[in-house]
């Protein structure tokens, strides 16, 4: 029986960076594309090797800049998908450590649109037949929106492990931001937990809104003389997560951290590294290097970037292998020979 044809694996240049890292781990080699823009700001995508017969993978991070826009982005990769599809690709899967458009996954006015739903359609017509993405605001409306499959990958082992190593045996309180992050702040707290082989506890903040004015409201949970983690799955702004902070030293931590897995903007990392109240940032490099980059200089060993790449790399490699993807909710790094 004839061996499948090796897979391919592409990078839009704006997500070059990520890509080369994911290829490493993966044990691929990033497949040459040809790039073209033309003045009219047209532009044409063309695999440089055949794909004819085979599985591609293609990395793109939504997280737009000045340079290209998340709304061009998301073009390209539905041209690119296309492309791949008329060359003969028989699978093509989306690595997106950035999902835009995931925030607005529900109505909450008349009228409201449901993004989440509109991208997952775009991208099936255009010929994506499995999506692996990072910490989705909301992983269940994001399987609600596609009908192909979806694998949902979290920074969170990463971070637990890192964390362990940095705080030791300080007692511990993981707080969500928000009531919506309550899950997201159990989930971290048991991958805790079961490092530390001990309890850590957890508190929410009931965060107010009104007329698009947010306030944080009352902290719920024991955060006094302990280290505090907020965890989040993005910094817009940085303003939720700085109001956090605050209110968690007024209720008397004694260090608080942020844990945030995106962090698409220069100026919502800014503001975190302003903040008096935090002790030190965690993010990774989901968005690509440019707005951690532009800060490292003065961040100094308050911002810690954790890279993103290895992680959609073992995911590669074990969906090659036929292996489990779930390993990868539980620990990091993952045993090689798991």
């Amino acid at each position: 029986m004839r061996e499948p044809p090796e897979p391919r694996l592409f990078a839009l240049s704006e997500s070059h960076d990520l890509a080369l890292a994911v290829a490493a781990s993966a044990g691929l080699a990033v497949t040459p594309l040809e790039e073209r823009r033309f003045e009219s700001g047209e532009f044409k995508l063309r695999p440089l090797e055949s794909v004819r017969d085979r599985t591609v993978f293609i990395v793109e991070s939504l997280a737009g800049d000045e340079a290209v826009p998340t709304a061009e982005r998301l073009v390209r990769l539905l041209f690119l998908l296309s492309g791949l599809k008329d060359a003969g690709a028989t699978r093509r899967v989306a690595l997106v450590p950035y999902l835009a458009y995931a925030r607005k996954e529900r109505r909450t006015q008349l009228r409201d649109p449901v993004n989440t739903r509109y991208v997952a359609q775009l991208l099936e017509t255009a010929g994506l037949d499995r999506l692996i993405a990072l910490d989705v605001h909301n992983p269940a409306a994001l399987d609600n929106s596609f009908r192909i499959p979806v694998d949902h990958l979290s920074a969170m082992p990463m971070m637990a492990a890192h964390l362990v190593r940095q705080l030791g045996a300080a007692p511990l309180t993981v707080v969500s931001p928000d009531v919506g992050g309550i899950k997201r702040a159990q989930l971290f707290r048991e991958l805790l937990q079961r490092q530390l082989e001990r309890e850590v506890e957890i508190a929410f903040i009931e965060k107010r809104r009104a007329r698009d004015i947010v306030s944080s409201g009352m902290l719920v949970g024991d955060v006094a003389r302990r280290d505090v983690i907020v965890i989040d799955d993005l910094c817009a702004s940085g303003g939720t997560l700085v109001r956090a902070a605050d209110l968690c030293r007024r209720s008397g931590a004694a260090a608080v951290h942020a844990a945030v897995t995106h962090a698409p903007l220069p100026g919502g990392l800014a503001a975190l590294l302003s903040a008096a109240s935090l002790t030190s940032i965690l993010v990774t490099d989901s968005v690509g290097p440019g707005p951690a980059a532009a800060h490292a200089a003065a961040a100094g060993d308050k911002l810690t970037v954790l890279a993103v790449g290895p992680l959609f790399g073992e995911a590669v490699r074990r969906m090659l292998a036929g292996k489990p993807l779930a390993p990868l909710f539980e620990h990091w790094p993952v045993a090689a020979a798991d």
